[in-house]
Order: structure tokens, then sequence, then C-alpha cells
């Protein structure tokens, strides 16, 4: 059979980490920073999608592009009471 003809098995789909990283902090609070740098963003993940994240911040809901995303931090509440 010549190859030009055979079919070919269809390529694994490319799975980045970020669809694993990201349904986890739904509803958790984390900080971004974004490529461009300035203020980092902190607030509540509300939602996502292939191409945004929603974030709850004090101010109101912002909308985040994710190709504009450097980093994004999960905050971790603190389990114990801080003592002295």
């Amino acid at each position: 059979m010549d190859e030009k003809t055979a079919t070919k098995e269809p390529k694994p789909k490319f799975t980045p980490k970020s669809f694993d990283f990201i349904p986890k902090l739904k509803d958790k609070k984390v900080t971004i920073r974004l490529v461009s740098g300035g203020q980092p963003i902190t607030g509540t993940l509300e939602g996502y999608n292939p191409y945004e994240l929603l974030i709850k911040t004090v101010k109101g809901e912002v909308v985040v592009f994710k190709h504009a995303i450097a980093t994004i931090e999960p905050l971790e509440e603190p389990t114990k009471a801080f003592t002295v």
C-alpha cells in the first residue's frame, strides 16, 4: 500500500496543563499577573471558557483573556489560627 493513500491515525489532541489546573481553582481566591505588567488582579475565579477567565474582585467582575496571563497563583486560606 502506498504511503500517500494509507489512512493516518489522528494525532492526539493537545491538552495544555491549564485544562487540568483552572477547573481546580473555580470558586477559589487567586492572584493573576498579566504579561503587560501593572497591578496584579486578585479575586475569586467565578467562571472560565477556552479563551477567558471571569474574576470577581472587590470592585466588581473582570474578564481576563487567557493569552494575556503571565501567572495564576492560588491563594491558600490559612488552616490554623495565627498565634504568637
